[in-house]
């Protein structure tokens, strides 16, 4: 299996899985690579605060769903160490954020990855940066890849 369908089955194997993101929140996989993936979600009524503005936490859970798709694309189990966001522009109403996260430093069992959320127009919603923690298991199960 080649690094690009291996990090394909994951994203497939996490997303039939992950309730959450895909019932809840909307979110939808544009694509899934070695320490790469991007992930889109269409801000809905239900995402909405008492600003009328897409909640922090939804795309806080938009950036933090495409960090666990990049850091577990290599189908070692990866979970958050850490994780930081910053707010820069409001998701409004019928907006469709994509989020695109890539590694940046991948070194024994931690990794390092930037997810930067953009709107339609290209405007930069929110900036996050996750820390990984390998752990032992498998997103499925195959032989020890080297």
């Amino acid at each position: 299996m080649s690094p690009e369908e291996r990090a394909r089955q994951v994203g497939d194997t996490m997303f039939a899985a992950d309730v959450a993101a895909r019932e809840t929140m909307g979110i939808q996989i544009v694509s899934v690579e070695p320490g790469r993936a991007v992930l889109r979600m269409a801000v809905q009524p239900l995402h909405l605060n008492g600003h009328r503005i897409c909640h922090g936490g939804f795309i806080f859970t938009l950036a933090d769903t495409t960090f666990a798709y990049a850091c577990n694309s290599y189908n070692r189990n990866a979970v958050a160490a850490g994780c930081s966001i910053e707010f820069l522009k409001p998701g409004l109403e019928g907006d469709v954020l994509t989020c695109e996260g890539a590694e940046q430093v991948l070194q024994g069992r931690h990794g390092i990855y930037d997810m930067r959320v953009t709107n339609q127009n290209g405007e930069v919603v929110a900036v996050f940066r996750g820390k990984s923690a390998v752990i032992p298991g498998q997103v499925f199960p195959e032989e020890p890849c080297a």
